[in-house]
């Protein structure tokens, strides 16, 4: 593999993708435990929202490293490890994006686990992560702008 262009149209797609799912849990009955769990769809929209702002991440990441650097990787959790030591993310920041693509992998396996009190947390409490993991790509983007190809 030899470094390439990263596509602005694939981090553009991935990053707005990201901001819609954020709403979508955002719009949510967050504020009250009861009022989110008493109607299911609160939940089912929890989990689908969360998972896919959580593949939208982890996909940037990969394409950030398989264009930007030729670097291939065959786990989720390579990602985080891979964006900090080619310096797209603090260690920090690096290490919550591991965490996530664990949960990732247990939401997506281990799905029968996941409660409802579960997602209600998270999605009340661990918003601001997914946040986070989004600013780190978008400051290293700005930073890092003839990474990026010209075509949208």
């Amino acid at each position: 593999m030899t470094p390439d262009k990263i596509l602005k149209r694939v981090v553009l797609d991935r990053l707005d993708w990201v901001d819609r799912m954020i709403s979508e849990i955002q719009s949510l009955p967050l504020q009250d435990r009861d009022a989110f769990l008493a109607d299911s769809r609160n939940v089912w929209t929890a989990e689908s929202c969360l998972r896919r702002t959580l593949e939208a991440l982890l996909d940037l990441g990969r394409h950030i490293l398989a264009k930007g650097f030729a670097t291939g990787v065959t786990t989720y959790k390579e990602i985080a490890k891979e964006l900090e030591m080619h310096q797209v993310m603090t260690m920090e920041t690096a290490v919550l994006l591991k965490i996530m693509a664990g949960y990732r992998n247990r939401m997506v396996h281990f799905y029968y686990e996941i409660t409802p009190d579960e997602l209600y947390e998270i999605c009340s409490t661990q918003l601001n992560d997914l946040i986070q993991i989004r600013q780190a790509y978008t400051r290293w983007l700005r930073a890092n702008a003839s990474y990026l190809d010209d075509q949208l």
